[in-house]
């Protein structure tokens, strides 16, 4: 019997434990700052709310293969405004029974704003793994939104050939799609060159949903000439997105970092120690 064929045989005969976390938080405005109202932390899934409106979620199984679940819900109510974000990177890891699936779901109030900042997702060789993020905004709240994807740690020497990432993320205001981002990220689009990350071993998206977001555009192109980092941004009506590639991890957070402190007008998250 060939190699993988006993691997998976043996895995259907003694079936790994599989982890599977859940964490939601839920804010209101009390006394001109957020107040938390619920928390519900189940499994691997944790929430730590900090000082100066921060949440922070982190998934303390170290990270997803095949079988793993992971839920991040939040809710802020109106005039609530918060920066979420992660306590360290999340991994993907080789997976042999299926993928992990993993779900974030943000909702933010009337006149409310909801910065998300994750920090990077790390995909490793043969991992599988379905993300869905939806972010809910009320008629006339606001978000910033970041999303980083590392291909391997180069400087431990790790490749990424083969691999199965779906992602899918949308935000929506008032009940209508303003972005909306599928990706499918497999074996064969790897070794698409130019039509996949053309060499490219970590990418991130920026999208903020704003009435002024286009302001920002002018600032935002003077910010991205870098020679390590290939980066476009685009604006419309109440909507910037910002698109970065890079050959590794380290010259993309960098950038990303400047991109959202510019963007932000305050510093990142402690836990991203920039």
């Amino acid at each position: 019997m060939p190699e993988g064929a006993q691997m998976n045989a043996q895995a259907m005969i003694n079936p790994h434990q599989r982890s599977a976390g859940h964490a939601s938080a839920r804010f209101a405005q009390r006394s001109g700052r957020p107040s938390l109202m619920d928390l519900c932390q189940h499994g691997s899934a944790k929430a730590i709310v900090l000082e100066h409106s921060d949440i922070v979620f982190l998934n303390t199984s170290g990270g997803l293969t095949g079988g793993d679940r992971l839920d991040y819900r939040l809710s802020l109510g109106a005039g609530c405004r918060m920066t979420a974000t992660t306590q360290t990177a999340e991994r993907a890891y080789r997976s042999t029974s299926g993928a992990a699936r993993m779900s974030v779901d943000l909702t933010v109030g009337e006149g409310g704003h909801l910065d998300w900042l994750p920090q990077e997702t790390i995909l490793f060789d043969r991992a599988q793994l379905r993300r869905r993020t939806q972010i809910t905004l009320a008629a006339d709240a606001t978000c910033l939104m970041a999303e980083a994807v590392v291909l391997g740690r180069a400087a431990m020497g790790e490749t990424v050939k083969e691999l199965d990432f779906h992602d899918w993320r949308q935000v929506q205001r008032g009940g209508t799609p303003l972005h909306l981002e599928a990706l499918h990220l497999n074996t064969e689009r790897l070794a698409a060159g130019a039509a996949g990350l053309d060499g490219a071993r970590a990418f991130a998206t920026v999208v903020m949903v704003a009435p002024n977001a286009a302001d920002a555009l002018g600032p935002v192109r003077a910010a991205l000439d870098c020679a390590q980092v290939r980066a476009a941004a685009s604006a419309m009506e109440g909507r910037l997105v910002i698109r970065l590639l890079a050959p590794d991890g380290w010259p993309l957070r960098r950038k990303l970092a400047q991109i959202l402190t510019l963007l932000r007008r305050a510093p990142l998250p402690r836990v991203w120690q920039i």
